[in-house]
C-alpha cells in the first residue's frame, strides 16, 4: 500500500508542469529509478495478450469437446468426461496445467472471482447434488458455460441465466497464472 501512496505522490507532483506527449517515458523512466516500477508498459501488455490468448485456446480447446459422452469418472475424450475430468482435460491440453480432479477440489485451488468479473477461460461451479461445488463448467462468455451434464448427455454448452443454472450458482473462479504455465507458448 505504501508503494502505491509514492507512487501517488511522484504522480501528483509531476503533474504540476504540464505533461508534454512522450511524458510517459520519462515517468516510467523516473518511477524504475525509484524501483517502483518493475515492468514497462510493453511487459504488461505483452502479459495482457498472453492471458486474452490463453483463455481464447482454452474456449477453442473445450469447443472441441462439443459431443463427447457423459461419463462418471471419466477423464478423456476417448471414454468420455464427467464434469471435472472435462474442465481437467481442457486445461491439461490448452495449457499443459494438471488442475485436482473433483469439482471441490478444483474450486478450492482456484482463486474466487466475482460473478460480474467472469471472463472466457473461468471456471463456474454449480451445486447440483446438494452439495457444494458439485459441478463445474468452463465460461465461454456472453453469460454461457460448457460442461459435461450428467448421464445420457454429452459435453455441451448452455446458458448460467437459464433458471435452473441460477438457482444452484456456487461461484466463479479463476484459475491463476503459474510461472510453469506462463512460460508456455
Amino acid at each position: 500500500m505504501h508503494k502505491w501512496l509514492v507512487v501517488l505522490s511522484l504522480v501528483c507532483a509531476t503533474a504540476h508542469a504540464a505533461p508534454q506527449p512522450g511524458s510517459n517515458e520519462e515517468m516510467d523512466k523516473l518511477l524504475a529509478e525509484k524501483g517502483l516500477l518493475t515492468h514497462t508498459i510493453d511487459q504488461f501488455q505483452q502479459v495482457r495478450q498472453n492471458v486474452s490468448s490463453r483463455a481464447s485456446d482454452l474456449v477453442v480447446n473445450a469447443m472441441g469437446f462439443l459431443g463427447v459422452p457423459y461419463k462418471r469418472g471419466g477423464n478423456s475424450e476417448d471414454t468420455g468426461f464427467d464434469c471435472s475430468g472435462f474442465v481437467r482435460a481442457t486445461f491439461e491440453k490448452t495449457i499443459g496445467l494438471v488442475l485436482p480432479r473433483r469439482a471441490n477440489e478444483q474450486a478450492a485451488a482456484t482463486d474466487h472471482i466475482d460473478k460480474n468479473d467472469l471472463r472466457p477461460g473461468d471456471l463456474v461451479f454449480f451445486n447440483t447434488m446438494k452439495r457444494a461445488f458439485s459441478h463445474v463448467g468452463i465460461y465461454v462468455g456472453d453469460g454461457k458455460f460448457i460442461h459435461a451434464p450428467r448421464t445420457g448427455a454429452s459435453v455441451r454448452v448452455e446458458d448460467m441465466r437459464a433458471a435452473y443454472w441460477q438457482r444452484r450458482f456456487d461461484g466463479a473462479r479463476r484459475v491463476a497464472p503459474t510461472d510453469d504455465v506462463s512460460d508456455k507458448p
